[in-house]
């Protein structure tokens, strides 16, 4: 099937979208956004391990040089970044809390310039005046109505936790398969939850509340328990493992600008599910955000391989 891997890529990252439209609803009904992470992650490595150890358990063998890095990848690139996501998404639209976390192309392009030192083309310069000033519009700053502070700035270390994942993912997937490092960072980040919150601590009643939902679907309800089952499965599991199968056959820096397309969706789906309606102005500042995002991307292609 021709683009085949192109269009598991986006059907992933419809999953992913998705899946943060259940996360807004918990959020919205106050659960930690620590809680939610941990439960996540939890159950996700629960069933990645089940997969990896009926299909190859050798996968998961590391070696000593490797162990700091995979902690590091699970605590920032799979904790962090989901924990700062779903905290900024209970104060901003799913969409933008996106947007903002998909600036993470221009601080690895920074990175690779300042801290690594390497040449950077004249493309990222654009790029980053693209992204800011799409933020500006979205935020609307003139209007003196701006965006919610905490979640700009969970959005932002979303994206900086999210640069340092694929800085990371680079390295280590030179020596291991996809699946075993999303394996090895989804179980660090459930260990590293459950000694920062115990378990006997965790607020289960969210489990088994019933909760509305929003927008379009307020006349429904549905049981904690099925959110978290759809966050786990269709926002996680499942768009984890189509990621992973497009990779082989797509490069990194082209998978990447494909994942660009979640953002896209996750405005699409909550304004029609959640009723977050964007003015004109701020639609222009998203498409404006990912033309800068996608520049910087291109050109952090070309840095990487000088």
């Amino acid at each position: 099937m021709k683009h085949r891997a192109e269009f598991i890529l986006i059907s992933a990252a419809l999953g992913f979208a998705f899946g943060g439209i259940a996360a807004k609803v918990l959020r919205e009904a106050n659960m930690d956004a620590f809680r939610l992470t941990q439960i996540r992650t939890s159950a996700a490595a629960a069933i990645l391990l089940t997969l990896v150890l009926l299909k190859n358990k050798s996968q998961l063998k590391a070696t000593r040089s490797e162990i700091k890095d995979l902690i590091i990848f699970g605590i920032i690139g799979i904790a962090a970044v989901t924990s700062f996501y779903f905290f900024a998404i209970k104060y901003l639209y799913v969409s933008v809390a996106l947007i903002i976390e998909f600036t993470a192309p221009i601080w690895i392009v920074l990175y690779l310039r300042f801290i690594k030192k390497k040449s950077v083309p004249a493309t990222i310069w654009w790029g980053i005046a693209f992204a800011f000033s799409g933020l500006l519009l979205i935020s609307q700053i003139w209007s003196g109505t701006s965006l919610h502070p905490l979640g700009v700035i969970a959005a932002f270390l979303d994206a900086i936790a999210l640069a340092l994942y694929f800085i990371f993912a680079d390295r280590l997937s030179q020596t291991r398969t996809s699946l075993s490092l999303i394996t090895w960072g989804m179980s660090v980040a459930a260990v590293f939850w459950a000694l920062i919150l115990p378990w006997w601590n965790f607020p289960f009643e969210f489990l088994t509340n019933t909760y509305s939902l929003q927008g379009e679907l307020s006349n429904y309800s549905a049981p904690g328990w099925a959110l978290v089952l759809w966050i786990v499965v269709v926002g996680t599991v499942i768009p984890y493992l189509m990621t992973v199968t497009a990779i082989r056959e797509l490069s990194a820096s082209t998978s990447s600008v494909i994942g660009m397309i979640e953002p896209i969706f996750a405005g699409v789906i909550a304004w029609w599910l959640l009723n977050e309606a964007f003015t004109p102005i701020q639609l222009l500042g998203c498409a404006v955000v990912l033309v800068g995002i996608y520049l910087a991307d291109k050109a952090r292609s070309v840095v990487s391989k000088s």
